[in-house]
């Protein structure tokens, strides 16, 4: 007689019953500086990746690590399936972004710290939570009665910076990720309390232009207004990206796409994006979503010319901006990439000499969640969250992990989901996450691991 899967009920006790275990957990791994191939962090990602891999031994895992062709270490812990039963692949990381000048954070980022009822600290949303998450559900899957689902858990040290040590690891050994159902948590949740699955992510590039105009600066007094300015030219490069709505228009891609899942409301974009009063949204109002999911989108990440501090009376000779480049599914990262650099290129006034270094591109994914591992999660999703029917939206951001596994384990669904929402403002200063919703994606991860049967 197979024995009755524990109830919504038991397995949320079970998590609760951790909750000074997760909180501590959380602690020490937020307390390493761990940024992947930063000059001064090595030994504090080198000492989370320790942390992972005691971690993992901790839950019964036998865990083995690999140095990847970036110089980061993965993790992979595994516990093999038993009677016949699926094997589900884990994923989270345990690098984070820098967390930039510390003046701007309201405490020390590496410390963390419980303000209005959430934790504060870098990573503790993107990807920490997700790790610690990870760990609190094999606890409490051993303590209600493992069924003998096979797991698979893989950490790795430098998604922030790319991934690139992992997708080569990947390619070269395949047979580490094999898995009936692969479960990426470094998504989250449209709001706070409503349990979401990511159906897609956009594709990207990191887009560098550099704008030449004189041998050097030359007196503003003497030259200025006939000779051309190498700022104002980057200037009208960068303007012409967008049509007269604001909306990005890069000559040569689709920007009138529409996107067919959940709507996002803007003003409830307002809020989540921290819009200034009196600041209007770009569009309508009634596009948000498809210009975040369905469309392409580039940011100006980074701008250097003369530094204001410097700033003397000289026409610029030079000007370099950095560009973000997304891309959405159904479209190719670089033929979108190699849009850009000849809109950027076509666009250049008064024959400005013009330079696009192109790096880092990457497609877009989405994943079919019709299947039964995809559908046993959000039910799982569901029952944790209070009976909220699960949400499906689409993501932004990109992680090229995702097409990586696509391609090497074509057979293993891929499901989206985690610990993230909009108030964690993640990759800036403040990082937070809310201990309820890390405790219920637990919980639904818990549900998934003792009910799912392929």
């Amino acid at each position: 007689m197979t024995p009755a899967i524990p109830t919504t009920a038991e397995v949320t006790a079970a998590i609760e019953a951790q909750q000074a275990r997760i909180l501590a957990d959380l602690t020490e791994l937020v307390s390493y500086n761990s940024v992947h191939a930063e000059p001064g962090c090595e030994q504090a990602n080198a000492d989370a990746a320790d942390w992972v891999v005691r971690s993992l031994e901790e839950v019964g895992l036998t865990v083995e690590t690999h140095l990847t062709a970036d110089g980061s270490t993965a993790v992979i812990g595994r516990r093999v399936a038993r009677d016949g039963r699926p094997t589900v692949l884990l994923y989270s990381h345990y690098d984070v972004v820098p967390a930039g000048d510390p003046a701007a954070w309201s405490s020390d980022p590496f410390t963390l710290t419980e303000r209005n009822g959430r934790w504060y600290g870098r990573g503790t949303a993107d990807c920490k939570g997700n790790v610690v998450m990870h760990l609190a559900a094999l606890r409490a899957l051993d303590e209600l009665g493992d069924p003998g689902v096979g797991v698979t858990v893989v950490i790795e040290g430098s998604e922030e910076r790319g991934g690139e040590g992992l997708d080569a690891l990947i390619e070269e050994h395949p047979d580490y990720f094999t898995a009936d159902a692969i479960i990426i948590a470094d998504t989250g949740n449209v709001a706070e309390g409503v349990p979401t699955l990511t159906t897609s992510l956009r594709g990207g590039a990191q887009v560098r232009v550099t704008v030449k105009s004189l041998r050097s600066a030359v007196h503003s007094g003497g030259f200025g207004g006939p000779a051309p300015d190498a700022v104002a030219a980057l200037i009208r490069i960068l303007d012409s990206l967008r049509d007269e709505t604001g909306r990005v228009a890069i000559r040569g891609t689709d920007n009138t796409a529409t996107w067919d899942g959940i709507a996002y409301d803007a003003e409830a974009f307002r809020a989540d994006a921290g819009v200034l009063d009196g600041v209007e949204i770009i569009g309508d109002g009634t596009d948000v979503a498809d210009q975040l999911w369905a469309r392409p989108a580039v940011t100006v990440t980074g701008f250097t010319s003369t530094p204001v501090s410097e700033a003397v009376n000289a026409i610029p000779a030079t000007a370099t901006a950095q560009l973000n480049l997304r891309t959405p599914f159904g479209a190719s990262g670089t033929a979108t990439a190699e849009a850009l650099r000849n809109h950027l290129i076509d666009a250049a006034p008064w024959g400005v000499q013009v330079e696009v270094d192109i790096q880092e591109v990457n497609d877009p994914f989405a994943t079919d969640t019709s299947g039964p591992a995809a559908q046993a999660l959000a039910d799982a999703l569901s029952k944790a969250f209070g009976d909220r029917e699960t949400a499906y939206c689409g993501s932004g951001g990109s992680i090229p992990l995702t097409t990586a596994l696509q391609r090497a384990v074509p057979g293993a669904e891929i499901a989206l989901f985690g610990v993230e929402e909009p108030l964690c403002t993640i990759h800036s200063a403040d990082e937070s996450v809310s201990p309820d919703e890390l405790k219920r994606c637990a919980v639904a991860e818990t549900l998934f691991l003792l009910s799912y049967t392929r």
